[in-house]
């Protein structure tokens, strides 16, 4: 699998997630994502990773950090635009964003900021050390 692909796989768990956070996947969440996906690239293989983690009502905590994890390890990419984007527009499907909802959707952005941040200031702290 390429490293894009397992991005996109990522990318359904992380809907999933968003889906998830208010205890139930409602049918219009779902019909809104399969619409989503209809005409994407890799709409199967996102659609197949929600269903995955759907199958085995994986825990919303669990599955949001290891998206995390990954997409840490994967780097800044525009494609988390489109996450963001696509988070939105399935956890507006359902009577609007929930608050649940609201703080995965923040916490995405914020997290991996955080993150990226962190591995800068590391490398800055590195290139001093080696300066002197």
């Amino acid at each position: 699998m390429r490293k894009e692909e397992k991005l996109y796989e990522v990318f359904g768990e992380l809907l999933y997630a968003i889906a998830k956070a208010d205890g139930v996947i409602q049918r219009s969440e779902k019909e809104t994502l399969v619409q989503l996906l209809k005409n994407h690239s890799l709409g199967s293989e996102i659609l197949w990773s929600f269903e995955f983690e759907e199958a085995h009502n994986s825990s919303v905590e669990e599955i949001y950090n290891k998206v995390i994890n990954f997409c840490h390890m994967y780097g800044p990419a525009p494609q988390y635009d489109e996450f963001i984007s696509a988070m939105k527009i399935v956890a507006e499907a359902s009577d609007g964003i929930t608050e649940r909802e609201s703080k995965i959707i923040n916490s995405f952005s914020k997290d991996l900021m955080e993150r990226f941040q962190r591995d800068i200031d590391k490398l800055k702290q590195f290139e001093k050390k080696e300066h002197y």
